[in-house]
Order: C-alpha cells, then sequence, then structure tokens
C-alpha cells in the first residue's frame, strides 16, 4: 500500500479538531464525569491552563490511527475506497475495538456512565471523520 500522507494529515486534523469542538462543547458534562472541578482546570495565577501535554498525545494518537484506519480500508475496500467504505470500516473499528476497551477500562475504574458516553461519542466520531476523510481522499 503506497501511504498517502497528505490524506492521513488531514484525517488527522479533522478528527483533532472535532474533539477540540466535542469536548468544547461538553466540557461541563466531562469536567462533571470526571470529577473535576473549573478550579483543576485553572493555573496557579487564575487563568484557564492549557491541557497542551494531552493534546500533543490526542494529535500523535489520531495521527497513528488515520494511518492504521486508511491500510485497514485501502485492504478491505472490496469495491474500492469510497467516503462510505471509510466510514463504515471506522464504525466497525470503533464498535470492536474503542467502545469495547473504553467500556472494560471504565468499568474497572468505576468511571461514570456519563464519562463512557462522553468519550465513546468522542472516538466514534474521530473515527467516522476519519474513514470519511480517507474515503474521499484515498
Amino acid at each position: 500500500m503506497n501511504i498517502d500522507w497528505i490524506a492521513i494529515l488531514a484525517a488527522a486534523i479533522a478528527s483533532w479538531m472535532f474533539g477540540a469542538l466535542w469536548y468544547g462543547l461538553l466540557s461541563k458534562q466531562w469536567m462533571a464525569a470526571i470529577g473535576f472541578t473549573p478550579a483543576d482546570m485553572q493555573g496557579p495565577d487564575g487563568k484557564p491552563k492549557i491541557p497542551l501535554t494531552p493534546m500533543i498525545v490526542s494529535f500523535v494518537a489520531e495521527f497513528v490511527m488515520a494511518i492504521i484506519l486508511a491500510g485497514v480500508i485501502a485492504h478491505t475496500a472490496k469495491k474500492g475506497v469510497t467516503i462510505n467504505s471509510g466510514a463504515l470500516v471506522g464504525a466497525i473499528c470503533w464498535l470492536g475495538f474503542v467502545i469495547t476497551t473504553l467500556a472494560t477500562n471504565h468499568a474497572y475504574s468505576k468511571a461514570k456512565a456519563a464519562l463512557t458516553i462522553i468519550d465513546g461519542g468522542h472516538w466514534l466520531g474521530v473515527l467516522l471523520i476519519q474513514g470519511i476523510v480517507l474515503g474521499a481522499l484515498l
């Protein structure tokens, strides 16, 4: 398989931006589900602190996901790579690997169900967006 780095980078950027929007819109619910208060999200000066390390980790993770998803899409699309095949493979990967792992980890850590729903929705969006972008560009 030839790697289309532009398609992979586009998928990673689009999904990372989705995550910023998702957690921006659900920030209060996410903080409640994880047990954070607004004070936990502030620096010593009282200003909001930017979670730079988690943001970098999430982008790198989404970049790696896009590489792997591109390979899975390319190897499973019998009728050619399309937006539909990309979205379908993304959804199947989410169902088979992501939400199952997330639900298990959250259950053992006794996390609130709301956290699993919020985080699971985020990763479903990431894989659907990546599948659609890759399906359109590969």
